[in-house]
């Protein structure tokens, strides 16, 4: 298929936009993100991998795979330094920062230190922002998804953050005469929000760009499901399970499992399929179309969602009696890759996946993802994560955003049995300070065509720089790089590794 020709042999690094080093609280589209490119370069690397850049909220525990829209950005992650270079803010206004914890982000001040220096430059640039050529572009190119997602946040803070399905039954079935009194009423909130998307992306069309011009290809991630509280569902109701009134009537999770007796209930409405088919998949082809737009690869996130999913009535305290649903993956793929040319596709494949999932892969070439931090777990040569078993179409990684850093797993759930299996498998001793070596080496090697790491796992960072912990509500998401660690030492090891198994 032509999807396999977007890909050589090559390796890259995992760093969500967050975890650059700034001075600012949280890592930002700043000079780090250059400096990060930079880096990248000097390793030999050729991808960047992030996670989805979309706004958080504290409301969903900062996540980025939880939010009030599948296409905006998000603002925290506006650079201010930039904004001073623009002309959008002044040195003076950045001077009231608060100190900021160098290895964390700290959310609730982060919060209200960015939300204060975006309304100034808002403020300052008020009178004139009608008039700025770019910005009435940008709102002409994205007004499929900008328009309702700014209203959606005006109404949300003049309703006092409640959710969309306790506003007034005018505005939660849309009646468009009501629409436009509030759009005018709203104004200047739907202006300042269309405002901040604009400082976003333009910020991140330039560091797309430098990458470009530095051969760095950036690989983003699409969660599959989006918020019941988004401005997604509220305007695309009939694309969702949703009854007469507009609450769910499915939601979205996993069934019992070896790691849940109960399953998981993820509580996202679930996609009605026979009526995204009737409008020919619109929604989903434009929220691929504008990932291509963004990046140059796209990861999905539960891609065996698009070929048969778990729906748990609504109500339904935990998994266990939901069903799976057929969806038109052929379909719906056949249909994407005809209007979308160039669409590249990594498929997040990991746990139990069933023969008809790898029929929908292999048709359509799209790689799927290997994880070294489970390869040893059982005493099977034929594990399809030992890297001797890898196929050329695949990603492999150490591990990912939701695992443990290659050191804090070997010190704190590795058993002794896949300690001592990896030491088999590699033929030497192998101790928490060499672990994350051992294991990149052995991705390095491997037939994949794609090898990725986590910055911790370069960097033999241990489970205090762990990104997600998928069990627990708090402390997730907050792992930030300092600055010293980004060195020309590590660069030039990982460029020795790098250029020795042929990825450069």
């Amino acid at each position: 298929m032509r999807h396999r020709e977007a890909w050589k042999r090559e390796s890259g690094i995992l760093l969500h936009i967050s975890s650059l080093p700034s001075k600012y609280g949280i890592g930002d589209l700043g000079p780090s993100a250059y400096r990060f490119v930079d880096f990248l370069v000097k390793s030999g690397q050729g991808i960047w991998q992030i996670l989805p850049l979309n706004p958080t909220s504290p409301a969903y525990g900062n996540s980025p795979y939880s939010s009030y829209s599948a296409f905006a950005g998000n603002p925290f992650l506006i650079s201010p330094e930039i904004l001073v270079q623009d002309g959008y803010l002044l040195k003076s206004d950045l001077r009231s920062m608060p100190p900021f914890p160098t290895k964390r982000v700290q959310y609730d001040k982060v919060c209200r230190f960015k939300k204060d220096i975006l309304f100034t430059a808002f403020t300052r640039c008020r009178h004139r922002i009608g008039s700025l050529a770019e910005f009435q572009h940008f709102l002409e190119d994205n007004s499929f998804w900008l328009e309702n997602y700014t209203l959606f946040i005006a109404l949300k803070k003049h309703f006092g953050n409640r959710i969309w399905s306790r506003w007034p039954k005018s505005l939660r079935y849309r009646d468009q005469g009501e629409l436009e009194k509030w759009k005018n009423k709203l104004e200047d909130t739907v202006l300042r929000e269309s405002f901040f998307q604009f400082l976003f992306f333009t910020q991140w069309a330039r560091v797309r760009n430098y990458c470009r011009e530095h051969n760095i290809r950036i690989i983003g991630d699409l969660p599959i499901y989006v918020n019941y509280d988004s401005s997604d569902v509220w305007s695309h109701p009939r694309i969702f399970k949703l009854d007469e009134k507009r609450k769910m009537t499915f939601v979205s999770g996993v069934p019992p499992d070896y790691f849940s007796k109960t399953g998981q209930l993820w509580g996202n409405p679930v996609y009605n399929w026979d009526a995204l088919k009737k409008k020919h998949y619109s929604w989903w082809i434009d929220r691929l179309g504008y990932n291509m737009r963004l990046f140059d690869i796209t990861r999905i996130d539960h891609f065996r969602g698009f070929v048969a999913f778990w729906e748990v009535r609504s109500g339904e305290k935990n998994a266990m009696n939901g069903k799976w649903v057929n969806a038109p993956a052929m379909d719906f793929f056949t249909e994407a890759m005809r209007r979308l040319p160039g669409l590249h596709i990594i498929a997040e494949d990991l746990g139990v996946i069933t023969p008809d999932v790898r029929e929908v892969m292999n048709h359509f070439g799209f790689p799927g993802m290997k994880l070294l931090l489970f390869a040893f777990g059982d005493d099977d040569p034929g594990h399809p994560y030992l890297p001797h078993n890898y196929p050329e179409n695949c990603i492999v990684y150490t591990g990912t955003h939701d695992n443990n850093t290659a050191v804090g797993w070997f010190k704190k759930e590795a058993r002794s049995e896949e300690k001592k299996r990896i030491e088999n498998y590699i033929g030497r001793k192998v101790s928490a300070g060499t672990i994350n070596r051992e294991l990149i080496k052995l991705a390095m090697k491997s037939a994949a065509r794609t090898a990725i790491f986590p910055m911790q796992d370069i960097l033999g960072l241990d489970e205090d720089a762990r990104m997600n912990h998928p069990s627990s509500a708090r402390g997730n998401w907050e792992w930030k790089l300092h600055p010293r660690q980004l060195t020309s030492s590590s660069a030039e090891r990982l460029f020795r590794i790098t250029k020795m198994h042929g990825r450069i």
